[in-house]
């Protein structure tokens, strides 16, 4: 195997010598920034000391670590390897405990600038999502995509609790809460929810979800409350709506249901059942023993609560997702906050396209936000305020998004001033059940966009969604390809050709054998045409207008090209090796027609040139993924949080 320098010395040769009829590529740098916090918690070391940790997205991510008293920022460290973390655990042997968005496991010792990277923990995990502390410095983690708990102790390493995964056909161990009285441990599974009771000394594992609830997508949340007189609760969040279930833990019955409350995390008053919790912003204070009772508003907190602990006395702190600090006397409702200095980190670009402006517009990944380079001053502007955009297309000056999560769809007008509270970006709406709308088609002359979309998870069946900008109007037809996921649009002859994905939302078990090519009349909302250009294709990508009225396409990585009119494909090419089977795909391909003849594309993690009339294909630069093309024909890619250009000779 060739080494790590090796390729990066050759990297460096490509992409900055320039041959004449050669092309050369420049690395534009990260394109977007984010100071989005996930896992927090606040704690007192064992000096004594108080602190708030958090950790802010980026590649890589890093771990922050606050005075709590000041505000100051002491600790500022990357977690190599990991995107994000979404919890924290602080062990009674005085550990702080860091999931990666990697597999990987952390630990920091409060008062030193050291992170330990424990390693994997456990084979084929990629991602571990929750912690909780057992007893005498034992930790309890999830994971995907196995569905499984592990066990972390210092002196004996990791091990497989459930021995394997808790439900047989889920991916998602999201949530994990353990009981100090029982040492039962309980793990929320999705996205087909389950609630699952493991004995931590036994192994033993019982459902509890009842099966009322077992429509729903995930347990994403649990708490526990104790009293010392009367019954612990557990606190399950489920989604596919915001429902959170008081379950009594010595009846296991559900007793209550709360709506809309933020699940993420929770505080009670030591020893009752008088919890304290963040809805749309605000502090509430809710007492679970007393049936029928309201929530009572306590104060503003400017977003939901990531970490709480309470302070006695009456007195609790808080931080939020905005960053902002709290403490907060409950009995008389004096609030004191600072927001704390969360230094920015780059996030992978997630969806480009050359902007009606002539810039080259892209969404970032997880944290949201967007950013437009312009290729004639090399100045980058960002825009803050949507969230994470799959795809994005322009007719005349306007640019149409989709976003995630909840499929929600935008228009950017870009001769306005962007101002997403004023309405610029314009809320389209949303269609229940769907997520992801990677395809975008605007049709200027029918003053139409068509999207394409993934369903949420755990589903199968797309849709496509249409929005009529002269009515005003958002309109559905869902699972138009049976089981299918919409993810490619092209328009030609009047008509709107799909490709679809084999995969539906992740936790999703494809049924369908293979990708369609569905040809679609707008007017009559029929179908034209429904057909299986490639047996077996898990997905058809990139979907493309060639100048002479061909479609082009790709499918795991074999390219075809197919006649509208003859309804056929005339020829096929192998591009790149097939992607293995078992995972999602979504997007794999993007083509585009250059003005020197070629066609360029990506795909498979490579830029590569097609000849159109001989169909040699050239590949030009690996590790490269997304297309864009400006007014000069100069490429755009990207690499991870990189923006990449990528001049291409006319000759």
């Amino acid at each position: 195997m060739k080494s790590f320098i090796y390729w990066i010395v050759l990297l460096f040769i490509v992409c900055t010598q320039t041959v004449k009829g050669q092309s050369a590529c420049t690395n534009l740098g990260p394109q977007l920034r984010a100071a989005m916090i996930q896992g927090s918690i606040i704690i007192t070391d064992t000096n004594k000391r108080n602190w708030i940790y958090t950790v802010v997205r980026g590649e890589p991510a890093h771990l922050l670590g606050y005075e709590a008293e000041t505000g100051k920022l002491l600790v500022d460290q990357p977690l190599p390897g990991a995107d994000g973390a979404w919890d924290m655990a602080w062990s009674e042997d005085g550990w702080l405990y860091v999931p990666g968005a990697s597999g990987y496991l952390f630990r920091h010792k409060p008062g030193t600038q050291e992170v330990e990277n424990l390693g994997l923990v456990l084979p084929g995990q990629t991602y571990v999502w929750s912690l909780t502390t057992g007893k005498k410095g034992e930790l309890f983690g999830a994971t995907y995509p196995g569905c499984r708990v592990f066990r972390y102790h210092p002196k004996e390493g990791f091990r497989d609790l459930g021995n394997g995964p808790l439900v047989e056909s889920e991916n998602y161990v999201r949530s994990l809460e353990f009981n100090k009285k029982t040492d039962k441990l309980y793990a929320g599974v999705g996205s087909h929810a389950h609630l699952v009771e493991i004995d931590t000394r036994t192994g033993s594992k019982r459902e509890l979800l009842p099966e009322k609830y077992k429509e729903k997508e995930f347990v994403y949340g649990l708490e526990i409350v104790y009293q010392d007189k009367g019954p612990d609760y557990l606190l399950a969040l489920l989604t596919g709506g915001q429902l959170t279930l008081v379950i009594n833990l010595n009846t296991m019955q559900v007793e209550r249901e709360l709506e809309g409350i933020d699940m993420k995390t929770i505080v009670q008053e030591p020893g009752s059942a008088v919890i304290y919790y963040t809805m749309k912003s605000k502090l509430y204070q809710l007492d679970l023993t007393k049936k029928g009772s309201l929530p009572q508003p306590i104060t503003e907190t400017r977003g939901s609560a990531n970490a709480f602990r309470w302070d006695g006395k009456k007195k609790l702190s808080l931080l939020t997702s905005n960053a902002v600090y709290h403490q907060v006397a409950v009995k008389n409702k004096k609030a004191s906050t600072h927001k704390l200095d969360v230094p920015g980190q780059p996030i992978p670009i997630q969806s480009m396209m050359k902007g009606p402006d002539g810039r080259i517009w892209m969404g970032g990944y997880l944290a949201g936000g967007h950013a437009a380079f312009d290729p004639a001053t090399g100045v980058t502007t960002p825009y803050k305020g949507l969230e994470q955009t799959e795809g994005m297309a322009y007719s005349g000056d306007i640019i149409f998004m989709g976003i995630y999560p909840h499929g929600h769809y935008y228009y950017y007008n870009t001769q306005l001033p962007w101002d997403p509270k004023q309405g610029n970006p314009k809320h389209l709406g949303q269609v229940p059940g769907q997520s992801r709308a990677f395809a975008v088609l605007p049709l200027t002359d029918r003053k139409k966009v068509f999207f394409g979309t993934v369903p949420d998870y755990g589903q199968l069946g797309g849709a496509l969604v249409s929005y009529d900008l002269e009515k005003q109007q958002l309109d559905a037809i869902v699972n138009i390809i049976p089981d299918q996921s919409i993810v490619s649009l092209v328009s030609v002859h009047d008509m709107v050709i799909m490709g679809s994905s084999i995969s539906g939302g992740l936790g999703a078990k494809p049924t369908a054998v293979e990708a369609r090519l569905v040809g679609w009349n707008p007017d009559t909302k029929q179908k034209l045409f429904d057909i299986a250009p490639l047996p077996g294709a898990m997905a058809i990508t990139g979907l493309m207008k060639a100048k002479d009225g061909k479609i082009w396409g790709l499918a795991d990585g074999l390219l075809f090209i197919f006649d509208p009119v003859l309804k056929e494909v005339l020829r096929t090419q192998r591009i790149h090796e097939p992607p293995s089977r078992g995972g999602h795909i979504w997007r794999s391909a993007f083509l585009v027609n250059h003005s020197n003849g070629y066609i360029y594309g990506t795909g498979g993690n490579w830029l590569f040139r097609i000849d159109p009339k001989s169909f040699e294909v050239k590949m030009l630069e690996e590790n490269a993924s997304l297309l864009a093309m400006d007014e000069k024909g100069d490429l755009y890619f990207k690499r991870n949080t990189e923006l990449w250009r990528y001049k291409v000779s006319e000759n």
